[in-house]
């Protein structure tokens, strides 16, 4: 997946330890793709940067210009659907999940894959890698899911690149509640994606009448966001598309539904480092994000992406002002 804006703020991320039990509720902007999509970002934001090592949320907007339709699948019924020319990654982990539709991702590595509802697409940059992703043909009236990154620490920013498509992964059931772990473990499952800090990416479907309790691990700080319909988490309505920050410090999370509803729940220990965001690149330093745009301008690096019907994105201009790496505190 890529960031598709053409003129990218960088984004300026890290941690500075923990903090406690919070509710902080993050609405998300909306923030145009191209000529025709629209999404609605819940991070980065004005408030919250990062979730643990989750640096990066889009969420679908079902738009078909710039009003206040609502969050929902994005019908694209006679249209081409996702169409997103190949670009490159750095320093960072995608993580595709679809509720609705199929994407087809092609990388630089000779990757070929359709990617389906509740399956795991996972593409690690590490030093490079390159990708394309599209709706096949044929596709279905609906796309909706959620497009998400995980950035890597400082020991495995220049790993091997690599893509895993995981379609048996550990849900966990009880008490109107379906949790699917995407990454990490949550309450003695664990994804079988590759990860390289501490984290969970969970799917929770909740029945209507749910009122039930998630077992959590206190050390990691957390977020939930809504997918479709409403839900309660630790006392906190959220209409769909909005993030609620929760901080660190529970062992449980309370859970209610007066309606079937869906969410994600993520969440990691505190990410530490200091990092820059740029573009589709995650970076220590300006040289950093320098080096990667112009090895991607100069056709370098990044390898190329074989069978996309298209010409491979152009790099945006970097801003006139530094960019520095910083933490969460301004």
């Amino acid at each position: 997946m890529s960031n598709l804006e053409l003129r990218p703020a960088p984004g300026l991320c890290g941690g500075t330890g923990r903090t406690g039990p919070v509710r902080d509720v993050q609405p998300g902007k909306q923030v145009p793709l191209g000529e025709s999509t629209v999404v609605r970002r819940l991070l980065p934001n004005l408030g919250r940067r990062m979730v643990g090592a989750w640096c990066f949320v889009d969420l679908p907007h079902c738009l078909k210009g710039m009003g206040g339709a609502p969050i929902g699948p994005d019908d694209i019924v006679g249209e081409p659907g996702m169409q997103v020319p190949p670009h490159p990654h750095m320093g960072l982990q995608t993580v595709s999940w679809l509720h609705e539709g199929e994407v087809l991702h092609r990388d630089s590595l000779g990757s070929l894959q359709t990617v389906r509802p509740r399956e795991l697409g996972l593409m690690t940059s590490g030093r490079a890698i390159a990708h394309s992703e599209e709706s096949p043909h044929g596709h279905g009236p609906f796309l909706h899911g959620a497009q998400l990154w995980v950035a890597l620490p400082g020991a495995h920013r220049d790993t091997a690149p690599a893509f895993e498509h995981h379609t048996d992964l550990p849900v966990l059931n009880g008490g109107g509640l379906s949790a699917t772990v995407l990454l990490g473990e949550l309450d003695g499952a664990t994804s079988p994606g590759t990860t390289y800090s501490p984290l969970v990416g969970a799917d929770l479907t909740l029945t209507a009448g749910t009122d039930t309790r998630l077992p959590v691990d206190p050390d990691f700080e957390y977020a939930a966001l809504t997918i479709s319909g409403e839900s309660e988490v630790d006392g906190v309505r959220l209409a769909p598309g909005t993030l609620l920050y929760l901080g660190c410090g529970r062992s449980e999370l309370p859970l209610r539904a007066d309606t079937d509803s869906s969410l994600m729940l993520l969440g990691g220990e505190p990410f530490e480092e200091h990092i820059i965001m740029w573009w589709n690149f995650v970076g220590r330093s300006q040289e950093d994000i320098e080096t990667a745009r112009a090895d991607w301008t100069t056709g370098s690096r990044f390898g190329t992406v074989h069978g996309y019907d298209g010409d491979r994105l152009a790099a945006p201009e970097l801003p006139p002002v530094g960019l520095k790496p910083r933490g969460r505190v301004r």
